[in-house]
């Protein structure tokens, strides 16, 4: 019963958690594509330039600490020592709250130097303006960490959803008040929205503390005793999110480096500066932001494991560790494989639905958009893997093997750019790359450490199965409405298809179990009338 339940908190916070992120990555698309459409491939070019030295930064100071804070708070409730548990938040806040304001102001001073040496001077309102959420964030995330670590979901989903309101509200608004201006001032109006939704998240999250705070001071009145002094808990904080940090700054460290390499390359080879800007914002303005998408589920899926994980860790609760990381990797291929098949067939189709005014730049991103549907299948399990190794104690795994994928990806970025026929597609395929080498890396380390063994039939090849009826339905969907209607109802028509093909082939194929539908109270009752018909078992 007490696996059971175990279960029941995983995915139950996964479901949470994967339902919010639809909604803030719909927001998000509300965001981008108008702003695509009314700034254009060029002050997207502005606003990309930013954005990357924004979201390091921004990695730097959040990423690792919500997991540090996740575990530690899961690892001393699991002992009941619960003011060790709250004395951890106290400390990460202080902490969080200093390197807030030591970043933020950097940023703010430093950023026409940083925007110069990015060839793009102009951008330096855009920059200034993401420097307030640097300060917000930071200690957004101290709380965020708190709450998953006592296994509730629900604050972290409720701060994320007002949080991106506030970046779309604000984003949105001032871009178009301010291109009156300019394209470069726009932009400024759009990265301004990252500030405004980081103190909508932060006043969120600190509105759900004030009203849990009775429950959590009557939780530390059943244990007052101080363990340890404030540096050995500062200590262990640093310990635990260095590495974390270090591994999820390599990714915009690398889109960083995408900034400095791409158009460089572009220039050297024969292209104009403004065309090279435009064939760059195809590449990181258009194309890549689309498979963030549905990656909300499994990063949904990691941050509900971590701190499961580590409560059966700190049990020696081996059979409980390998149950998971199997359900976690089975998650990340039952979402992936059919979202990278449908964005593989309908790449143009989907590019020309969501940026209509950019019908050019659309068609040029699809090939890019291509690639980066292969590469994001290694990305879900690249993260539902780190989660897994985060929680018993091995984050410094992960990191390495990020690092060493992100090597081959410079190398490979630089040479194929380089190639006028490949051009930008050669940072898609670096990329794409990356990941394959680190989920491989990353998938040897999890059976060295935990034991576990896919089984291939249940996660790999089932879902591959339905994903590629789905495929074929949805190409030849589209091939048919195409005769009949625009773009766009043929598009929309074909991913409808497509999502209930892939619906009843997941039960078909029995991808689904039954024990999966009853890890969600809520569809107990699915399960039971599945199970009776035979779909599920």
């Amino acid at each position: 019963m007490e696996e059971q339940n175990k279960k029941k908190t995983f995915v139950a916070g996964a479901a949470v958690l994967g339902i919010v992120g639809l909604f803030i990555k719909l927001l998000g698309a509300v965001f981008r594509v108008p702003l695509t459409n009314i700034i254009g491939a060029s002050g997207m070019g502005y606003y990309q330039t930013a954005y990357p030295v924004y979201n390091m930064l921004l990695m730097v100071s959040t990423s690792g600490l919500p997991t540090s804070i996740s575990r530690m708070v899961a690892e001393r409730r699991a002992q009941e020592h619960y003011y060790e548990a709250h004395r951890t938040l106290m400390v990460s806040f202080k902490l969080m709250l200093s390197i807030g304001i030591v970043t933020s102001v950097l940023l703010f001073i430093f950023a026409p130097q940083i925007c110069a040496f990015q060839l793009e001077p102009d951008a330096v309102f855009a920059m200034r303006a993401t420097a307030p959420a640097l300060l917000f964030c930071p200690v957004m995330s101290c709380f965020r960490g708190f709450f998953q670590g006592r296994r509730n979901m629900k604050p972290t989903a409720f701060s994320q959803a007002l949080e991106q309101i506030g970046r779309v509200g604000f984003g949105l608004g001032l871009a178009y008040l301010l291109l009156k201006i300019d394209e470069a001032h726009a932009a400024a109006g759009a990265s301004a929205g990252a500030s405004f939704g980081g103190l909508f998240g932060l006043l969120a999250v600190l509105f759900v503390y004030a009203r849990e705070k009775h429950n959590i001071d009557e939780e530390i009145g059943l244990d007052r005793t101080p363990i340890q002094k404030e540096r050995e808990i500062l200590k262990e904080i640093l310990i635990i999110a260095i590495p974390i940090t270090i591994g999820a700054a390599i990714v915009p460290i690398l889109n960083w480096i995408d900034t400095l390499i791409v158009k460089r390359r572009l220039i050297e080879i024969g292209f104009a500066a403004d065309t090279a800007r435009t064939m760059f914002g195809e590449l990181s303005g258009m194309a890549a932001p689309i498979i963030n998408f549905p990656m909300v589920f499994t990063q949904a899926v990691t941050m509900s494991i971590v701190p499961v994980i580590t409560d059966a860790y700190k049990k020696n609760d081996a059979s409980f560790i390998r149950h998971n990381s199997e359900l976690g990797l089975r998650y990340a291929f039952i979402i992936m494989l059919p979202c990278a098949a449908g964005l593989i067939i309908l790449a143009e189709p989907v590019m020309k639905l969501l940026y209509p005014r950019q019908i050019e730049s659309a068609i040029a991103a699809a090939g890019c958009l291509v690639i980066y549907a292969v590469g994001m299948i290694f990305i879900a399990s690249i993260q539902a893997m780190s989660g897994i190794l985060q929680g018993i104690g091995k984050q410094n795994i992960p990191v390495i093997n990020l690092g060493i994928g992100a090597v081959i990806k410079v190398i490979i970025t630089y040479i194929l750019t380089g190639v006028p026929a490949i051009n930008v597609k050669g940072a898609a395929i670096g990329t794409a790359a990356a990941y394959i080498i680190a989920a491989a890396l990353n998938y040897r380390a999890l059976v060295k450490y935990t034991g576990t063994r896919i089984n291939v039939r249940l996660t790999i090849v089932k879902p591959l199965v339905s994903s590629l009826a789905m495929g074929a339905c949805v190409w030849l969907g589209y091939k048919v409405a195409i005769g009949h209607f625009g773009n766009a109802v043929s598009t929309l028509i074909s991913i409808a298809i497509g999502v209930l093909v892939y619906v009843i082939m997941i039960f078909v194929t029995k991808t689904i179990t039954a024990a999966d539908l009853e890890s969600v109270p809520k569809l107990r009752k699915l399960s039971k009338l599945l199970t009776k018909m035979k779909l599920v078992k």
